[in-house]
Order: C-alpha cells, then sequence, then structure tokens
C-alpha cells in the first residue's frame, strides 16, 4: 500500500483554514470528506468520499462559523463562499454533530483562529424575508404565505412531481417512484377522513391543488384556500384543465376568515407549520367551527422531536431565507390544544421516515433539474432551497423532526363520530 503523501502548504491563509477545520470536525476531519480551497490546496478524504468541502476564500470560515450559527453557515453557503460538492446531506450532519461535539476549550480554539482569517465582506442579504407588523397577525401571515410559496411555478415543477404535490409523500407496499408515492399519499389522506361521494370537503392551505382535484375525482364537493396568489392562480388553471370546475373550487382565504360555511369534512396539509404557537387556538377553533358535528379532520404537519427543547421558531437561516414566522411545536402541544377546542383525538401517525425519503427524492430532481430551477427562480434560491432540502432531510433522518398526520373527530352530542370500528379501512 502507498502511503498518501501529505500536501506541502505554503498559503499562511490556507494553513489557518485547515487549523479551523480540526478543530471543528475533530475526528471526523477528512475523514470521508475532501477539501479544496481557493488556491487549488486539495485535503483528500482518509476513507470513502462523500463529499467535497469547497473553500473558496480565505474569509469563508470566518463568513461561516462566527455567530450566530443559526444563520451564518447557511448565508456563507448561499452566498458561495463554501460549496459542497456531492452529497450535501451527508454534509449537513456532519457539521450538525461536529457542533454537537464541541466543549468549551475547542469553540475558544475555534474562535481563536477563525479571528485571524481575513475579515468578510459585508453579506448584502439580498431576497430574504423582510416581515413587518404584528406576529401571526393577517397581513404578516399572508407576507410569509407568499415569501415561501410565491416562486415561479416552473422552480417547483424543478423537484415535485407532476402534481405539484409539496408535502410528505407515501410509499407503500411496492411504491417506488415520487409520483406513485404522492398519489397514494393523497389516497391515504382521503381514506382517513373516509370521503364518500358528494361529501364536502375543505383543504386549509390547499397548495398548488393537488388533493381538491383528487377528492373531486372521488365525487365530492370541495374548497381550497390559499394566501398565495401563484397558489391560487395554478389551482384554478388545474382544475380547469382536470375538467372539475363544477365540484372543486379554490379561493384567496385567510383560515380565520372560514365564515358560516360547514363541511363534512376537512383536511389540512403543511399549514399549522405557518400558524405559530400564540394562534393555535385560533386555528383549531376555526377547523373546528368548519366541521360538522360527527365530522373528520386530518391535520398534517412537522412537529419538533428534540429532547433539548420544546418547539422550535424558524429564526436565523430558515427565518430570512425559507420559511420566515415558521412554528414547529411538540405533537403532544399540537393535540393538547385541538383537544381543548373540542376535537377528540382518534388517530397519530408519525410518517418521519416517508418525509426522509421524499426529500431525498426532492433534492435529485433539483440537482438534477438545476438549470431550470435557476432560469426560473435564479442561483441564490436554487442554493437556498438545496441547502433547505438538505437540511431538512437530516432533520427528519436523525429524528430532531417529525411529520405527524392526526385524525381528530368533532363528535355529535351522542358522542357518535363517523368511523368504522378498526383500522382495516385504511389500508383496504
Amino acid at each position: 500500500m502507498i502511503a498518501r503523501r501529505k500536501p506541502r502548504i505554503r498559503n499562511r491563509w490556507v494553513k489557518r483554514s485547515i487549523r479551523v477545520l480540526r478543530t471543528l470536525f475533530g475526528p471526523y476531519y477528512a475523514r470521508r470528506f475532501a477539501i479544496r480551497f481557493w488556491d487549488g490546496t486539495v485535503i483528500p478524504a482518509q476513507a470513502d468520499e462523500r463529499f467535497i468541502l469547497n473553500v473558496q476564500a480565505p474569509y469563508a470560515l470566518r463568513a461561516a462559523f462566527t455567530p450566530p450559527f443559526d444563520l451564518n453557515p447557511g448565508r456563507a453557503f448561499v452566498e458561495g463562499a463554501l460549496d459542497i460538492e456531492g452529497d450535501l446531506e451527508a454534509a449537513v450532519d456532519l457539521l450538525t454533530r461536529s457542533a454537537d461535539r464541541l466543549g468549551g476549550f475547542a469553540k475558544v480554539s475555534l474562535g481563536f483562529w477563525l479571528h485571524r482569517l481575513p475579515r468578510p465582506p459585508k453579506s448584502t442579504d439580498e431576497n430574504t424575508a423582510q416581515l413587518e407588523g404584528v406576529l401571526h397577525s393577517r397581513a404578516r401571515d399572508e407576507a410569509a404565505i407568499r415569501f415561501h410559496y410565491d416562486q415561479p411555478v416552473e422552480f417547483y415543477r424543478a423537484f415535485l412531481d407532476s402534481r405539484l404535490v409539496y408535502s410528505c409523500a407515501y410509499f407503500e407496499g411496492e411504491t417506488r417512484s415520487l409520483e406513485e408515492a404522492q398519489l397514494a399519499k393523497l389516497d391515504y389522506v382521503l381514506r382517513k377522513v373516509n370521503l364518500a361521494p358528494n361529501d364536502s370537503l375543505l383543504d386549509i392551505g390547499c397548495g398548488w391543488g393537488s388533493l381538491i382535484i383528487r377528492a373531486a375525482e372521488y365525487g365530492a364537493r370541495v374548497l381550497g384556500i390559499t394566501l398565495s396568489r401563484v397558489q391560487y392562480e395554478e389551482t384554478q388553471r388545474r382544475i380547469a384543465a382536470a375538467g372539475v370546475g363544477d365540484r372543486a373550487h379554490v379561493e384567496l382565504r385567510d383560515y380565520r376568515d372560514l365564515g358560516d360555511a360547514r363541511f363534512d369534512k376537512v383536511v389540512s396539509i403543511g399549514m399549522v407549520e405557518h400558524v405559530g404557537r400564540e394562534r393555535l387556538a385560533d386555528y383549531f377553533r376555526s377547523a373546528f367551527r368548519a366541521l360538522r358535528p360527527g365530522g373528520l379532520f386530518l391535520n398534517h404537519g412537522i412537529a419538533e422531536q428534540s429532547r433539548q427543547r420544546r418547539g422550535y421558531r424558524a429564526t436565523g437561516f430558515l427565518g430570512r431565507y425559507v420559511f420566515p414566522d415558521g412554528d414547529l411545536l411538540p405533537i403532544s402541544e399540537l393535540l393538547a390544544a385541538a383537544e381543548r377546542i373540542g376535537f377528540e383525538v382518534r388517530d397519530v401517525e408519525n410518517l418521519r421516515e416517508h418525509y426522509t425519503r421524499t426529500l431525498r427524492a426532492w433534492a435529485a430532481n433539483l440537482e438534477r433539474n438545476a438549470a431550470a430551477a435557476i432560469s426560473a427562480s435564479g442561483l441564490r434560491t436554487y442554493r437556498v432551497w438545496r441547502l433547505y432540502i438538505a437540511g431538512s432531510a437530516q432533520g427528519f433522518a436523525s429524528g430532531r423532526t417529525g411529520i405527524f398526520q392526526s385524525l381528530l373527530a368533532r363528535p355529535r352530542a351522542d358522542g357518535v363520530t363517523e368511523l368504522p370500528e378498526t383500522r382495516r379501512w385504511l389500508y383496504a
């Protein structure tokens, strides 16, 4: 076996950058990843290479790893000071584990070497959320929703399935493709609420209309609501194209403004994350009032599972670049809020592994269709979403976050809910 010769390094900024990386990664340093510096210096991986960390400038590590830590690594990636070739999810996982293991002395040492690197230029913070007004007021919620969802439809087509389902797929049995898994998820949701022909269904936060169109194909009468104008316009187009305009409708409407309308079934997929802890009572109360006695409400949303914290409000990189005002709460808190309003909890299922698989499929699609995504929304947006999707996949794979479908009932006055006696109907 031929021993690898250590590269001879002359550039002082490269030497200091290596000290930073050795301190940060500790025993993981260059084990399964290579490092390439701006001057062409390469530190090879010691074992099977998962990715290459590209340090693009002498100031790059100082830009990435000085406080605030929930913002600067992501911002450095978006602005191109750092780049990853290869498995970005593996890179996020390694950075997360390395940061978790840093003790007090290592943090002091890391800060010392970081401040011996050049000062980075001031960030431009282009295309970041600049929200105003009271947190989770109607106007601010609308601005937050539009920041996240009002990308050109062509951008979402670059990584979603043909139905534009932007939520966790369901890989049932022999299901292999994302396309099949997303259709299986739509059908699974509609089975859970026991949807029957001529039932009325409300979809809170209806996305680009995939569920309301599928429900209309079942013969149901469906209303979808959204605050995203792009989603509203695309859903209108897709309803017309599907020929279900007599049964499916979409409106630009806040969930707090449902009025006196009553529905047999209500679903909400990927909406509760936008509500906020302060508005949970309003959210569940609106769903409860919209549901006739005996009806069912399926609430599908991401929940915080970390033992170290009891909820996560999107700040830093996520709050500024991706998911402004997002609030991930523990499932226990969500269910307790629903019960206080009067809902009866009938079924709770964590689809965490399904979302890991979904996100990995999205990540592969986005990288494969990078040119189309960049053409639609620009390079910075592409880099934001590449990191966001990879980081989300790591969060679900590691168990820090879960994705729960909670089936809630509004019992009739006599206690009856319109559910079969067993769960066999879910898997028919």
